[in-house]
């Protein structure tokens, strides 16, 4: 049997199609037809002007730099998510505020965000801005967020870096905010190998975020700067995969739906193996199928799973550490984190491609049940 991946790129036809396009016609760089049609699809997916950009990481730390973040401003982030969420705070060099999770969605506690920034208020000192992470797939409860942050005028960037798909109230996760940022990174649900999106109902800021990107150039003949930028933009070859991936994107999101399902079903009489919540308010697309073990029920511990199967060549992992536990942001305000913690020290990933086979998700189910049955 070959290694089985936690999560792998799923291409077919049209992302081919579209590559050799731009390479016969010789547009390889970043401007190009591919890059247009990839921005106005998207664009029409969310319903957002939207900028194709080299990461999803670089459209937050535009995004930030948006609205004004700079050094000193404190920024609200979950504990619970991955560094590149958080790491855009400290290039414009503004400090994280870290908030713990909700034990129901395991995405940002609106409750905390609420008594944070009332808090803040009180001293004068409110964050420049929230960020609520959209958390393998799952949309954050996104309405009281986005109230309290009206209410005291706090701006509200959605990291969407791993829901592209994901709605929230019908609305798509990543175009509720003054700002949404996604990832196509090679593990994503759809992917341009490496890539992100900046979007925003401001067509200003995403105009602004495209001339950024694309190292603050001036117009005119001379190669003329007034501003500092970046070479942040996507190219025209690697927006053509996206293109394609776009097109098959809702196909993806079943598929994905579908391992996470039957991972839950094959594990339904296995007490003390749950799958991530699924929040009654929106569609999470299980980009990753999420475990949550309760070692005294199911009578294994999470790190016993991952090692058996690594030792079957299948790779799974503990999902996101806690930023608060990380030795960077160890002196980080943190406001709670014991959910976090404990979401932390029993969570896992397992395999979830949407390519992932019948068979070879049978064998991951196998493997686990059996080591389960045999220890209980």
């Amino acid at each position: 049997m070959t290694r089985i991946y936690l999560s792998v790129p799923h291409l077919g036809p049209s992302e081919q199609h579209y590559v050799s396009e731009a390479f016969a016609t010789n547009w390889l760089s970043s401007v190009g037809p591919n890059l247009d049609a990839f921005e106005a699809a998207f664009t029409a997916r969310v319903g957002m002007p939207s900028v194709a950009l080299a990461s999803g990481t670089a459209a937050l730390h535009l995004g930030l730099r948006l609205l004004g973040v700079g050094p000193g401003d404190e920024v609200i982030v979950p504990t619970l998510t991955f560094i590149a969420s958080v790491n855009p705070i400290l290039y414009l060099g503004a400090r994280p505020l870290l908030i713990d999770s909700d034990p129901g969605t395991w995405t940002i506690d609106p409750q905390r965000v609420a008594d944070v920034l009332r808090q803040r208020a009180a001293v004068n000192r409110l964050p420049k801005a929230v960020i609520p992470v959209h958390l393998y797939g799952q949309s954050a409860d996104m309405d009281p967020i986005l109230e309290v942050c009206g209410r005291y005028g706090v701006p509200v960037i959605e990291d969407a870096a791993e829901a592209m798909g994901t709605l929230y109230k019908g609305k798509a996760a990543g175009s509720l905010g003054a700002i949404g940022i996604f990832s196509f990174n090679g593990n994503k649900i759809i992917t341009t190998t490496g890539g992100g999106m900046l979007t925003s109902p401001n067509h200003e800021w995403v105009e602004k975020a495209r001339f950024w990107a694309q190292q603050a150039r001036d117009q005119g003949m001379a190669y003329e700067h007034t501003e500092m930028g970046y070479n942040y933009r996507l190219s025209n070859v690697l927006a053509g995969i996206g293109r394609g991936q776009l097109e098959v994107l809702d196909q993806r999101v079943v598929q994905r739906r579908a391992v996470a399902f039957r991972y839950r079903d094959a594990f339904a009489d296995l007490p003390g193996l749950s799958l991530m919540p699924q929040a009654p308010y929106g569609l999470h697309t299980n980009w990753l199928s999420c475990f949550l073990v309760d070692e005294q029920k199911l009578g294994i511990s999470r790190d016993h799973i991952i090692r058996s199967l690594a030792a079957k060549d299948i790779e799974s992992r503990p999902i996101w550490k806690p930023m608060h536990q990380q030795p960077i942001f160890a002196k980080a305000e943190r406001h709670g984190g014991e959910v976090a913690e404990d979401l932390f020290r029993r969570g896992f990933c397992l395999p979830s491609s949407s390519s992932l086979t019948l068979a070879d998700q049978g064998e991951i189910t196998s493997i686990v049940r059996g080591l389960c049955l045999r220890l209980r």
